[in-house]
């Protein structure tokens, strides 16, 4: 299904960079709650994401990553998500986070 360039230009995606992370135990499947900054304008942002097979506690502070910051907020598994963080799915269903190539202001948008 092809969308046109007006349709696309309404989906909001910015940069962030994960300030905090946690276990969403209430989750049937794995998942991780985030906390992210996508800095002044659109300010810290939460979201649960099936992404436990590459990513951790550990690994994903200061993280930068991409995210649809313009949907509603979507209770998943008790956790208010409100933005879709976006990643590249392998075939055995393993998550792999889109992120810059460097380091940029969070915020920036993605165009």
């Amino acid at each position: 299904m092809e969308i046109s360039y007006e349709d696309f230009r309404k989906v909001k995606i910015h940069v962030g960079t994960v300030k905090a992370v946690e276990e969403n135990k209430k989750a049937r499947k794995p998942a991780l709650a985030l906390e992210i900054d996508f800095g002044i304008g659109i300010g810290m942002k939460k979201t649960s994401a099936q992404i436990t097979d590459y990513y951790n506690m550990n690994n994903l502070i200061e993280k930068q990553v991409i995210a649809v910051c313009n949907f509603p907020t979507k209770n998943i598994a008790g956790s208010e998500s409100e933005v879709l963080v976006l990643g590249a799915m392998e075939k055995d269903g393993k998550v792999v986070l889109i992120h810059p190539s460097k380091i940029v202001a969070n915020g920036l948008e993605i165009i």
